[in-house]
């Protein structure tokens, strides 16, 4: 899976995730302190999932109607154990495989999927 991961994402999630054998870009190490709309764009441009804590992505694609062909996923659990981060985010990035197209929010009991309509 392609991935384009936020800043705010854990390091030993990122790790785990290359471990599993996704192409992971990580903001941190790739262009920290870039600002959303820069993020956005990017995942857009290299066809990359975003994955982030970050909800400013909700109100950037839904109020402001910026693409997100490849899909973003937000993730509303308690960032405090980075391993329950890293275990959950590659739990449920291979639980499925319809993540384009879709604004999608991960908390601790359940997966909702927005459909994502594109705006040219």
């Amino acid at each position: 899976m392609r991935l384009l991961v936020n800043e705010n994402f854990p390091g030993v999630a990122i790790a785990a995730l290359r471990l599993r054998g996704h192409d992971v870009i990580w903001i941190r190490e790739d262009s920290p302190g870039i600002d959303d709309r820069a993020v956005l764009s990017r995942a857009t441009v290299e066809e990359r999932i975003l994955i982030t804590f970050d909800k400013d992505f909700g109100e950037l694609v839904f109020r402001l109607g910026l693409n997100a062909p490849s899909g973003v996923i937000l993730f509303r659990i308690p960032p405090d154990s980075p391993s329950f981060v890293a275990q959950t985010a590659v739990t449920v990035l291979e639980s499925r495989t319809d993540w384009a197209g879709h604004f999608s929010v991960v908390d601790e009991n359940r997966v909702r999927m927005t459909p994502l309509i594109p705006t040219d």
